[in-house]
């Protein structure tokens, strides 16, 4: 099954993550990793090819990425070829999304283009607390402008995050930085960037919902909470002023997607717009659908 066949798809989540590499290199260090699996009690670390299988056998597809935060944790990441290479080995299941530490500057923007034109990378993972920048830092900006220019889509961790919690000081890692209105200047400044603000933006729910509303290039994802956790003002909006710009996400593995769809599926949504948010803003957001047509010509 092409991943272009969407038709067959139950539903796309768009927020999944490479934690260890084929040769079981971890994304984090065993510190940071440590405090998440204790934050959001452990779970397994599926190998990519594993986590094709598991969204297979649930007729899903999946975004998947690493996060590059070498500048800031000093640990080498997993490498963007690497999860690009195996998403296109079993791309009727998943899209690769790379992730370019900000502070790598020219060289950054280098590898963003070279992802995209060479292996297909739809879009690009930034996670400010643990990269530690600041969104609306100038210093990004070529790195927006080479993604706005490619076309691909800039998906932002925002609100708290368990990486790090319960160590001293949390482990360096500031959470100021995700807070949703600090992309607002980038979606101000690059306005034909597609923007996705990852998770209920705890404790910025009203900030993302402010900034989704008003710019129409940005949505929301709903990876890492459990629905029946999502403050009612999340939930009012995704049935009417965002029921074209909110999406499914999990944060697989921290959080299957059979668990967040049981919950989703006792949350006061409309019936019309539980498709959109299931699976076609992402078809839409990604270009699936041109995708799709394309193929059948």
């Amino acid at each position: 099954m092409p991943l272009t066949d969407v038709g067959a798809l139950v539903a796309i989540d768009v927020h999944t993550h490479a934690e260890v590499s084929a040769g079981g290199h971890a994304s984090l260090s065993a510190e940071l990793f440590g405090a998440s699996e204790k934050y959001f009690k452990e779970h397994p670390r599926p190998a990519i090819p594993e986590i094709a299988a598991y969204y297979r056998e649930r007729r899903m597809a999946a975004v998947v990425f690493t996060v590059d935060a070498e500048h800031a944790t000093g640990h080498p990441r997993i490498s963007n070829e690497e999860v690009a290479e195996s998403c296109a080995e079993h791309a009727d299941v998943l899209i690769p999304f790379g992730s370019v530490d900000p502070w790598k500057g020219r060289a950054g923007v280098r590898e963003a283009r070279r992802l995209v034109e060479e292996y297909g990378v739809r879009g690009f993972k930034f996670h400010p607390s643990i990269q530690g920048f600041a969104p609306d830092d100038r210093m990004a900006y070529p790195l927006y402008e080479a993604i706005e220019e490619l076309g691909a889509v800039a998906l932002f961790h925002t609100g708290q995050t368990g990486i790090g919690a319960g160590l001293p000081g949390g482990g360096g890692i500031r959470l100021k930085y995700s807070n949703p209105m600090l992309v607002d200047d980038v979606a101000v400044d690059f306005p034909g960037l597609r923007i996705v603000l990852a998770h209920p933006s705890f404790p910025w729910q009203d900030e993302a919902l402010a900034v989704a509303t008003h710019k129409p290039h940005v949505y929301i994802d709903l990876s890492g909470w459990s629905p029946k956790y999502f403050p009612p003002q999340l939930v009012r909006y995704a049935n009417t002023l965002l029921k074209d710009k909110v999406l499914f996400g999990s944060d697989y593995p921290v959080m299957t997607p059979d668990r967040w769809l049981a919950d989703f599926d006792r949350l006061d949504i409309k019936p019309e717009v539980r498709p959109r948010i299931l699976k076609d803003n992402a078809v839409r957001l990604l270009g699936l659908a041109a995708e799709e047509r394309t193929a059948r010509t």
